[in-house]
């Protein structure tokens, strides 16, 4: 048996500035300042001490909700200075004593969680007008310096000991695991042959050397370093459209239920069939009266719909990649009323411009966006009561397969299926487009026979015709089908299914983002495969052939 919640404490996904052990949060009118200062003896789990700024999952834990707070709780930010309290280090990067204790199943969930935080900061940057800035005040090296190159900018300190580096391949024989090489490249620019002699050096780069090699924008002494940094903050902020003054909406704390074999949200619940090693998430439509100005959806706030069915879809993705490591077939479903679904939307829509409603919406690309990447298999059942609409008809767009029930002679009780119009291009996936878009591979007819059926609700066959859906067994042959699909599912190997999966499921287009996660799995097949884990040489194990066959993580 992998390593279980049984054999270690569940891992739990929320958490509040009030309980950070390793972040401090401080917002100063249009910039808010995110300190690290990591606490030696605050590890997520027993074994090692976080010395030198290095971090853990609880670490990102904690990085990623304050990302929230900046996002929902304080609109008027345009900057955050992401930095650090110890004398002389910024960051060392993940604390490789934890990856030594660690199980493959663990690391694996660790990095593919860095790396959703890191993106999400330049999601932001890009959608919501969020910007960054990394104010290296000290030594920063390997995830350090990968989360400071996922920032807009970065300011190291030009004291004669400040470097930037990543030493993993000099130091421990493996690739850096959140998107170094990538964003040196792609982001940055870094002439290749001067990226080599960086990635290949145990000491970094320091001073105005740094800044000619294009790894950080600007290196300023120790004297002026701090009103450079906030001048560098106020120029950023004058070019974000996000509100000064407006009211922020607090984020509290997920409400859910946990047995022995389940989670429990308002909009989510997730059933586990330990025996077929299943898991069936449920996503619920509205019910009753929902806001349509945006008086209504301030007033609603974190409880307004599309934002708590995000945070709760969000919190049970995570909960199950990390603490259900056995279960390798997600089973989607939805339940509801489809026009409450689509009500919504139009909300969504019209208001979009909006900054609570912005926020939301991405929130809801993030977290769609985990399913994406998630190395699970992931089946879709359009069933009676589904709602599979609009919005919730991306979870069948995120399946690899999607199963729709046909009743051809009860045309009342068939399930629909609802397209509305965000489902062309307002949830993207990483590779910038829509499912849609994937889906047909960008071919204009089929794409265009889609859009003609916006708001229309479509039955096992229409949705069948246009390419919507896998499947369309009849009630005789439904309940077979999908015992049979699921048995033989779970009969396979699930190394080859991750490689398989993320082939099928990320074809066509690449970018930064797709590059990053297709790297982090080279790196994380050689070091995660080896019996002694960090430092350790060995073979080279991987698991089909390209980047893009290993663009996902490896389920256990």
């Amino acid at each position: 048996m992998t390593e279980t919640a049984a054999a270690t404490p569940r891992v739990d996904y929320r958490t509040e500035p009030g309980a950070y052990r390793h972040w401090k949060l401080h917002v100063d009118g249009a910039t808010a300042r995110l300190t690290l200062d990591i606490a030696e003896d605050g590890g997520i789990r027993p074994g090692y001490k976080l010395k030198l700024n290095s971090y853990d999952l609880g670490v990102d834990i904690e990085l990623h909700d304050a990302l929230n707070r900046v996002r929902f709780e304080h609109p008027g930010v345009r900057t955050v200075i992401v930095t650090s309290s110890k004398d002389r280090i910024f960051c060392s990067g993940a604390n490789i004593f934890m990856l030594g204790l660690s199980s493959h199943a663990w690391k694996v969930n660790f990095c593919k969680f860095t790396n959703e935080t890191r993106n999400g900061i330049e999601d932001s940057s890009r959608h919501s007008g969020l910007k960054f800035i990394a104010a290296v005040n000290g030594a920063c090296a390997g995830g350090g310096y990968e989360l400071a190159l996922a920032c807009d900018e970065i300011v190291l300190v030009d004291d004669r000991s400040s470097s930037v580096s990543l030493p993993e391949v000099p130091l421990l024989g493996v690739l850096p695991g959140t998107g170094g090489l990538t964003r040196v490249t792609d982001k940055r620019r870094v002439r290749h042959d001067l990226a080599d002699i960086f990635c290949t050096s145990v000491e970094g780069v320091r001073g105005q050397r740094a800044v000619q090699w294009r790894l950080v924008d600007a290196a300023v002494k120790p004297a002026q370093f701090p009103a450079h940094v906030q001048a560098r903050a106020q120029a950023l902020a004058a070019g974000s459209h996000r509100p000064a003054g407006a009211k922020g909406v607090a984020l509290p704390r997920l409400e859910r239920g946990e047995t022995a074999d389940g989670l429990q949200y308002e909009y989510v619940t997730v059933a586990i069939d330990r025996a077929r090693r299943t898991a069936t998430f449920t996503v619920m439509a509205p019910g009753g009266a929902q806001p349509q100005d945006i008086a209504a959806i301030e007033a609603a706030g974190a409880a307004w719909w599309p934002l708590a069915m995000a945070r709760q879809l969000d919190d049970a993705i995570l909960s199950m990649r990390t603490n259900e490591l056995d279960i390798g077939t997600w089973i989607l479903k939805t339940a509801g009323d489809a026009q409450a679904v689509l009500a919504a939307d139009a909300t969504l829509h019209a208001h979009r411009d909006h900054w609570f409603v912005r926020e939301t919406l991405g929130a809801l690309r993030r977290t769609l966006a985990r399913l994406d990447v998630s190395s699970r298999s992931l089946f879709a059942l359009v069933d009676e009561g589904s709602c599979f609409a609009g919005t919730l008809a991306e979870l069948a767009f995120c399946a690899d397969r999607a199963y729709m029930l046909a009743l051809p002679d009860d045309a009342d009780k068939a399930p629909k299926l609802t397209l509305s119009e965000l489902n062309f291009g307002t949830f993207p996936m990483v590779t910038d487009q829509s499912r849609l878009a994937r889906r047909f591979y960008e071919e204009s007819e089929p794409l265009a026979a889609a859009r003609a059926a916006i708001g229309r609700p479509l039955d096992a066959d229409a949705a069948l015709a246009l390419g919507l859906v896998t499947a369309a067994p009849d009630d005789i042959d439904w309940a077979d089908e999908i015992r049979i699909a699921l048995e033989e599912r779970a009969a396979m190997s699930p190394d080859s299914l991750t490689g398989l999966e993320a082939n099928l499921r990320f074809a066509g287009k690449e970018n930064m983002t797709t590059r990053i996660f297709g790297r982090l799995t080279a790196w994380q097949n050689w070091i995660f495969q080896r019996p002694n884990a960090v430092g350790a040489r060995g073979a080279l194990k991987v698991y089909g052939t390209g980047e893009k066959a290993n663009f996902d993580l490896h389920r256990v």
